[in-house]
């Protein structure tokens, strides 16, 4: 595999990605659509999960397809973002048609960042128009690192972020994957700089450090934050043509990044999840092999992101942890 054009997640062709934030918040809002419907399951393996409509994305529930994903800070408070995005989808005539009604269909979760230094004094919430601004600025360019749903993220040690990172296969398809980093583990191999996810590295993507020549001995974790104060959320994507129940497989799959990447992942004090998504542009040509490289893909596209988002995060007023680019 190789990493597409942008090594972002709109490398899957008609996907486009929107970030708002609000620095005095230190939080903010990513959202990821597309030009029509595309299919979507999700997967969860954290304990502390945060989430807006992610039953519909059973394989046995009715909606088969959605408008938009939400990605938000902000804990519950955040899940708000998705009224936003409803509104810009309704405004430009979206939504699953029920008679003459269209009701846009947009899942969303949400990271805990209410305690990252931001001013959270606020009287009205601030995430339906964050939303409604990610979702109007959806564009195949997007930041990461420091931006949009990961503006206030943090890790065990260091700053977290927002991250992207894509792979075109030798099959012909297209992964990618977009991610807000604020684990409770740590994305780099004890007190260097050296990222767990090197392994999977591309074209010196997150410094090219490879792994380090001597690892710390193994110990115990112990939580830097309480319960529901962390959580990663991601969105894994191509362009194959999968149902729901192969987007589930996929997000299951797909989990195997965080694991590589940040250590320790899905506690219980995280909210870790995964959605999966396909735009269905490209038939699979076997059916056996072609699942079973997607899911591969997926789950390493994933860590390489993870790793993307640490590493992209840049210095801001009132920091509590450093930034990966600050480390010496």
């Amino acid at each position: 595999m190789k990493p597409g054009e942008k090594n972002l997640i709109t490398d899957v062709a008609g996907l486009v990605v929107g970030n708002a934030k609000d620095d005095a918040l230190n939080s903010g809002v990513t959202v990821l659509t597309a030009a029509k419907p595309f299919s979507a399951s999700v997967h969860v393996m954290g304990g502390a999960p945060g989430t807006r409509d992610t039953e519909l994305l059973a394989p046995d529930k009715l909606v088969s397809q959605i408008d938009a994903l939400v990605l938000s800070g902000g804990s519950a408070f955040g899940l708000a973002a998705c009224d936003g995005v409803m509104q810009g989808l309704r405004m430009d005539g979206r939504g699953f048609a029920v008679g003459e009604a269209r009701v846009p269909i947009v899942p969303g979760a949400i990271v805990f960042d209410l305690l990252n230094g931001g001013d959270k004094d606020w009287q009205d919430n601030p995430y339906p128009a964050l939303g409604q601004r990610a979702y109007a600025a959806a564009r195949r360019d997007f930041d990461i690192g420091s931006a949009g749903a990961g503006t206030g993220a943090m890790t065990g040690r260091l700053k977290g972020g927002l991250g992207s990172a894509s792979a075109v296969l030798d099959n012909g398809l297209t992964v990618g994957a977009l991610v807000v980093v604020n684990a409770l583990g740590q994305a780099t191999v004890g007190e260097g700089r050296h990222f767990w996810a090197a392994p999977w590295e591309l074209e010196q993507e997150f410094g090219g450090l490879g792994l380090p020549p001597q690892f710390p001995a193994a110990q115990e974790p112990a939580p830097s934050k309480r319960l529901g104060e962390a959580t990663t959320i991601a969105i894994v994507a191509t362009d194959a043509d999968l149902d729901k129940a192969a987007l589930q497989r996929l997000a299951t799959a797909a989990h195997d990044g965080f694991a590589r990447a940040l250590v320790p992942s899905h506690t219980p004090f995280d909210g870790d999840l995964i959605f999966a998504a396909a735009t269905g542009e490209k038939p699979l040509r076997d059916p056996v092999a072609d699942p079973f490289v997607l899911g591969h893909a997926a789950a390493t596209v994933l860590a390489r992101a993870v790793a993307r988002g640490v590493h992209a995060a840049r210095p801001a007023p009132g920091d509590l942890q450093p930034c990966w680019s600050q480390m010496r």
